[in-house]
């Protein structure tokens, strides 16, 4: 028996029907063709505000008190069984959009989003 997956997919291309977004969306007919679920998020049509290292999420164990998108897509990371990330290259490193949401991920540097309650 198959297990259905739940991948989640990242484009961070500055341009609908860009390379990298075009490379997301051939991984995700892959993938659904595959018997997964599939979704993709768009990260030029969601703001996410870079982080100001206040360390509310990471220290205090607190929701990121920045009102923005990341708290969704942090959501649907965490769900997810597969998480594909696709980025242009700009200057030896991934875009900004890439970026900021990777930096506001940084919660999943504790325990806390393992499960564990102690460090």
């Amino acid at each position: 028996m198959i297990m259905t997956k739940k991948v989640l997919i990242l484009s961070s291309s500055p341009r609908r029907g860009g390379n990298s977004d075009t490379l997301c969306d051939e991984f995700m007919r892959g993938a659904i063709e595959s018997g997964n679920e599939a979704e993709k998020v768009f990260l030029r049509d969601k703001t996410i505000h870079y982080c100001t290292g206040c360390s509310t999420c990471s220290l205090h164990r607190k929701p990121c008190p920045q009102k923005d998108d990341a708290a969704e897509i942090i959501e649907k990371m965490v769900a997810a069984d597969v998480i594909v990330m696709a980025t242009p290259v700009y200057f030896y490193t991934m875009s900004a959009q890439m970026k900021s949401n990777h930096q506001r991920s940084c919660v999943w540097n504790r325990s806390l989003a393992c499960g564990r309650n102690k460090r």
